[in-house]
């Protein structure tokens, strides 16, 4: 009962946004200035009745059909392109993520032996445009083998596109999907679809249904303003419940609606949860976490040893945010633990690039499992040279963080390790205050890097503390130094550093002698290019006392995504080297703080290809 995302056999651009199946249903309603109670409306509407939108003039894309900025700026025709060789272009295609064979895309379901990914996917172009469900079949989340186009744009009411949808498991083994289809005027409407062969584990045919649309934007809300029904979980009374993203003048909310058969909904009054100055909420997620076992938790699973998370993609800064709370199965609301943590404005699952996020339940492993789209960050230009554009992230098992029980913890599924080969050990390498030391290895385009870090004690406790903040983003990378760092990797790194990628620790003394931790990834140097994205990108994780400080990095090609401390704290990042490619990419260690000596021990495997 879960989202979807996957790749398509053809040769097409390749498009990634939330278009994971999910079960999840939830509604939020608030207006600016006090609670908008949402009544339930009548959803028998046919395209005569639906209102047409307002004209907009086209910014860039995606934004014209009510959705977020789909590209990296600058778009095609940029005066600053730089002059990409097919064989660089070639090296960036990846080697163990999911992505299309050609074009554009944009979550997953576990159903009779097979994970099923379904994505959004442009089958014409490597940039956003009209459209479609995508879909891949694999038994291990790693392999894929890809099917044909799942769901077309074959109905007025998903005409200008079939856009994010989840999937829930009903008791009986039977398979639904809600997604949001973008009707032949741009307004956003929820519908209905199930497999026309119940049992085909493959999927391959589907059929939508005849009334269609099952839900209309209610009153109050923007008609681009109504999309990414979540997947469904059951209510104390046995209805079906899920949640859908909107806002309210610069409100995020996410409504909340029940059902007992997904035709017709009982739009709940009040929402799920409201944050002000959130803006827009997308792909919204909702699902319980356990506060004891390390095992994921079906949707529907509520009780005292529960937790319930609350995700949101954001549409004005195009991040993902989380919050843990507590959810009132009864009144349909939810609160954070922490309100200064709240969705928008605390905590992401990642502080790179990653957006559209979606989980499923994996009721073959117990686990919850998090998929994300990740965008490029070069120019449209480049994307339609190589013929294809976006990935999706290594799936993660989420967990509640049973030490700081204030976050979650990411890490990658277990079966990313079937990939390993011929691994490259480093014992207890010293490394002096100012080092950079050369991994000698056989190849570093696709790597899984696991290492711990250890600060000289006594150098620590000598040092004093000083009233300054740090921030990685703002104090210039890993070029700047300080007492106690950066160290860390410089990974797709050119002989010379004429091009690298630094991930790495840096640590900040106060002058109340507590030590605060930053995790950090920076882009500026990875690329000789002027066209790509070059940003610095991190935040603090937390490291609790008698921690050792540990970072797993997978490598390939033009991805890189980086895990401090077992997956607090996680970053991805895109990178486009011109140099540092195929033979001539390297990986080293480095030390650049000016006083601590930092012991340093890793294990380095060359990581195969995947087959898809």
């Amino acid at each position: 009962d879960e989202p979807a995302v996957g790749l398509h056999p053809k040769k097409a651009l390749i498009f990634l946004v939330c278009a994971f199946l999910s079960v999840t249903f939830l509604v939020a309603l608030i207006a600016g200035n006090g609670p908008l109670v949402p009544k339930a409306l009548n959803t028998n509407v046919t395209p005569s009745t639906v209102e047409t939108p307002t004209t907009t003039t086209p910014l860039s894309r995606g934004v014209d059909k009510g959705v977020s900025e789909k590209s990296f700026r600058p778009l095609l025709g940029a005066d600053n392109s730089y002059p990409w060789s097919s064989n660089v272009l070639d090296w960036q295609r990846t080697g163990f993520h999911f992505q299309p064979e050609k074009n554009w895309m944009n979550g997953p379901v576990f159903y009779k032996g097979w994970y099923h990914l379904f994505y959004q996917y442009h089958p014409d172009a490597p940039v956003w445009g009209k459209i479609v469900w995508g879909h891949a079949v694999s038994k291990d989340l790693i392999n894929w083998r890809h099917l044909p186009i799942a769901m077309e744009t074959d109905q007025w009411y998903d005409e200008q596109g079939v856009w994010t949808g989840s999937a829930t498991i009903l008791p009986d083994g039977q398979l639904v999907v809600l997604y949001t289809g973008s009707t032949n005027e741009s307004v956003q409407v929820q519908n209905l679809a199930y497999p026309a062969d119940p049992s085909d584990p493959l999927l391959i045919k589907w059929v939508k249904y005849p009334g269609n649309p099952v839900l209309v934007p209610p009153p109050g809300i923007d008609n681009k303003d109504f999309r990414d029904p979540t997947t469904a979980w059951k209510t104390p009374e046995g209805k079906w419940r899920i949640t859908i993203g909107s806002k309210i003048n610069k409100t995020g909310i996410s409504l909340v609606y029940d059902t007992e058969d997904f035709k017709t909904f009982e739009l709940l009054d009040g929402v799920l949860h409201a944050v002000p100055g959130t803006g827009m909420w997308e792909c919204v997620d909702f699902y319980p976490i356990s506060k004891q076992d390390e095992n994921g938790l079906d949707t529907s699973v509520d009780g005292p040893g529960v937790k319930h998370i609350v995700k949101a993609s954001m549409d004005d800064d195009r991040n993902d945010y989380y919050a843990i709370g507590t959810y009132d199965a009864y009144k349909g609301k939810w609160t954070p633990d922490n309100p200064k943590l709240d969705v928008g404005i605390g905590l992401r699952y990642d502080y790179g690039i990653y957006y559209a996020s979606k989980t499923f339940y994996d009721q073959n492993k117990q686990r919850r499992v998090l998929w994300s789209w990740i965008k490029e960050t070069d120019t449209e230009a480049s994307d339609i040279s190589k013929g294809w554009a976006s990935l999706m992230g290594v799936p993660r098992t989420i967990l509640l963080d049973k030490k700081t029980k204030s976050n979650i913890i990411q890490w990658p599924v277990e079966e990313i390790t079937s990939l390993r080969t011929n691994v490259t050990v480093f014992k207890n390498l010293v490394l002096e205050a100012g080092s950079l030391v050369p991994l000698n290895l056989p190849a570093a385009s696709q790597l899984d890097i696991v290492s711990e870090f250890e600060l000289d004690e006594a150098t620590v406790s000598q040092l004093n503390g000083a009233d300054v903040a740090y921030d990685c983003a703002k104090n210039g990378g890993a070029a700047t130094r300080g007492a106690l760092g950066p160290f860390g990797f410089s990974v797709l790194a050119h002989n010379g550093l004429v091009e690298h990628t630094p991930v790495y620790f840096y640590v900040a003394k106060g002058v109340d002698g507590n030590l605060q931790t930053f995790f950090c990834a920076d882009q500026s140097r990875s690329s000789a290019a002027t066209d790509v994205d070059k940003s610095i990108y991190g935040n603090i994780v937390p490291v609790l006392k008698g921690e050792k400080l540990s970072m797993r990095i997978l490598v390939d090609h033009s991805i890189v995504e980086s895990f401090a401390q077992g997956g607090r704290t996680c970053i991805t990042s895109r990178v486009y080297p011109t140099k540092a490619i195929y033979n001539n990419a390297r990986l080293f260690l480095f030390n650049n703080a000016t006083t601590a000596t930092v012991t340093a021990s890793v294990n380095v495997w060359q990581m195969k290809s995947a087959e898809i």
